[in-house]
């Protein structure tokens, strides 16, 4: 069934003052939509995760068995003013699974909350498969903190819990009551022992397998020189996406809010020229058509976050229309990187 495998990338959103590491196991399941009588389409789904300041890495565990099931590394960061949470799926790296069933990546929104001493992660997917970003599906999530995996504990994990052991804990002195005795101040040329506590070390994942760099360099287009790139496609990193290749002359970029509408601004770039300025991402398309030819073969389209909205990063889904094909990819934008595709002409 497709949705049924996930990597998940999470951005947990506590509320100001909301100060508690997040490390740890969270199990729970997720649900596609149309499921019937609440189980045709849920499965298990387990997080194990390690933070450090704002910022955590893990893996994900998506099953029916612990023997029928898929893994994943994920990573996130946290929104210190709010509670929110957004997961986005980043690499597969273990897969056990039945034949002709495909494995999809998931993006969640979720939200936090307390209960006693219960703690739950929960609201609702969408996802795509990882062969070609089609469409796989939408659902709900929910997901508690707990002690034990279904599996085992990732040394990652286990590191984490010896460093939170062996962490000394200092305890503050109570001040003196009003009647007793102080004691002696020392003397100036007294040497005082100095305690230095070790800060824990900041723990490394290793990805069970290698995650492929991508490199593209575009053809060079002899035929028309482009003009050069603004400042900001100078300054931020313009990560590439995807590459397309088609024989149509006219091909339309339809974007759209990836899930949530959070009030994502973009712009985007064709060619190093400003073609869509300070537009608000809803679900709604922000329709863009490109003429290619033997004169222009090679297009760059690079979407700039103008802000993060909600939920940061800013995320987009945008569908390419070639002819009769249709394809769509998912594309995240930062203060820091931009998001690029590229189409290529092959008459």
């Amino acid at each position: 069934m497709k949705g049924f495998f996930s990597v998940l990338l999470l951005f947990l959103a506590p509320v100001i003052g909301f100060s508690q590491n997040l490390s740890g196991v969270w199990r729970g399941s997720f649900q596609a939509e149309g499921s019937i009588m609440g189980m045709a389409n849920r499965y298990k789904f387990e997080v194990q995760l390690v933070q450090n300041d704002k910022f955590f890495q893990g893996v994900t565990y998506s099953y029916l068995t612990t023997v029928f099931y898929g893994k994943a590394t994920m990573s996130g960061s946290i929104n210190p003013t709010t509670r929110k949470v957004l997961i986005e799926e980043n690499k597969l790296v273990e897969v056990r699974m039945s034949g002709g069933t495909d494995a999809c990546l998931m993006t969640l929104f979720l939200q936090y909350s307390r209960t006693g001493n219960e703690e739950y992660l929960q609201g609702t997917y969408s996802s795509n498969n990882v062969k070609d970003s089609l469409y796989c599906g939408r659902g709900t999530v929910i997901l508690k903190k707990v002690q034990e995996s279904d599996f085992y504990k990732e040394p990652f994990l286990v590191e984490w819990e010896k460093q939170k052991r062996s962490t000394p804990k200092i305890e503050a002195k109570p001040a003196p009551k009003p009647g007793l005795a102080q004691a002696p101040v020392p003397k100036k040329d007294t040497i005082q022992p100095k305690v230095e506590e070790e800060p824990p070390a900041k723990i490394q994942i290793t990805p069970a397998v290698p995650i492929d760099t991508v490199k593209a360099a575009p053809a060079p287009v002899e035929e028309k020189k482009l003009p050069p790139p603004p400042p900001i496609l100078r300054t931020r990193t313009n990560e590439l996406a995807k590459t397309f290749t088609t024989n149509e002359r006219k091909v339309i970029l339809k974007i759209y809010d990836n899930g949530v509408i959070d009030n994502d601004t973009i712009s985007v770039y064709h060619n190093n020229r400003l073609v869509i300025s300070n537009q608000r991402l809803t679900d709604k398309a922000i329709t863009l058509t490109i003429h290619l030819g033997p004169d222009d073969i090679n297009h760059e389209i690079v979407m700039v976050a103008e802000n993060l909205g909600d939920i940061p990063p800013n995320t987009a889904m945008m569908v390419v229309e070639m002819g009769p094909r249709r394809q769509e990819v998912h594309l995240t934008s930062t203060e820091q990187k931009n998001a690029k595709i590229i189409i290529k002409y092959e008459p």
